[in-house]
């Protein structure tokens, strides 16, 4: 084996298969993260970390909600600068 192909060898297991196992791995994390998630919020009592953030995450819900209600869609903006 000469250099060239050792070399296309190595590029292609250490970045496609890297890559793709790094992937992989993310995502089994992130899903695992999800899945724990679900499961904490159907369990009968709240975790420690469920009722410590569940004020914020609700204020930032009617914070969005309340923004989204203000801003239609296709509406025109007579204070926007394209406008003049």
């Amino acid at each position: 084996m000469n250099f060239f192909t050792g070399s296309i060898l190595g590029f292609f297991f250490g970045l496609f298969f890297g890559a793709g196992c790094a992937l992989a791995l993310m995502y089994a994390i992130y899903t695992g993260g999800y899945r724990k998630a679900i499961e904490d919020s159907l369990r009968e009592e709240k975790s420690n970390a469920y009722r410590r953030w569940r004020p914020y995450v609700e204020k930032r819900l009617k914070k969005e909600t309340a923004s989204s209600e203000v801003e239609t869609p296709g509406a025109s903006h007579s204070d926007s600068p394209l406008s003049q």
